[in-house]
């Protein structure tokens, strides 16, 4: 595959950089963080209005841990092409990272909007409220959630927890019991039902 992309190389500039994108993907799969920036700046030199390349070249600078740059990848792959969900949801991730939370919401919101079913998402917007200590809100999301996956037994073990916080014991028991019947192996949740039944 790599062979077939570096002969790309030599085409066009959309060819060149659609090729140099794929290369760098493929490089910071395998954790080539270096190879892989090469073929990002590659990427961009070659088409700068490639979203894409713009994205995966944010993806490579996040790895070496400069955020603020790396937001402003992502914000300009989304300036040329304000549908790339890819860079939306690393600019949400990115905005976590900064601590910068409200902007980090304000993006997984937007993306929410567009793919309302993404489990991903709903999680992302969830946990944004628990760092918000917005448990209400973070149920709410985390209720949605659960509705699009039904059996993820740390989905139903956060819902349960948060519940326990909020001292609804019911629900919270609910949450936990149902979290063990999918992963019964989770000492957290082991733990917290075993002292709910002694009580």
């Amino acid at each position: 595959a790599l062979e077939t992309l570096k002969m790309f190389e030599k085409k066009d500039s959309r060819v060149k950089s659609a090729a140099a994108t794929n290369l760098s993907f493929l490089y910071y799969l395998e954790n080539e963080l270096a190879q892989a920036a090469n073929y990002a700046d590659l990427a961009v030199n070659s088409d700068r209005y490639n979203p894409a390349a713009l994205t995966n070249k944010g993806n490579t600078v996040f790895a070496s841990g400069d955020y603020e740059k790396t937001a402003e990848f992502y914000k300009e792959a989304l300036r040329n092409d304000s549908s790339c969900t890819e860079a939306l949801y690393n600019l949400g991730l990115t905005y976590k990272k900064l601590n910068r939370i409200d902007e980090a919401l304000d993006c997984f919101l937007k993306l929410h909007a567009i793919l309302q079913n993404s489990a991903q998402v709903l999680y992302q917007i969830a946990n944004i409220y628990e760092i918000m200590e917005d448990p209400n809100q973070a149920i709410e999301w985390l209720l949605q959630l659960i509705s699009v996956v039904p059996t993820d037994p740390h989905v139903l073990s956060k819902l349960g927890k948060l519940y326990d916080n909020e001292g609804d014991k019911s629900q919270a028991f609910h949450y936990y019991y149902e979290s063990y019947r999918y992963f019964p192996s989770n000492i957290e949740v082991i733990e917290w039902l075993g002292a709910y039944y002694i009580d």
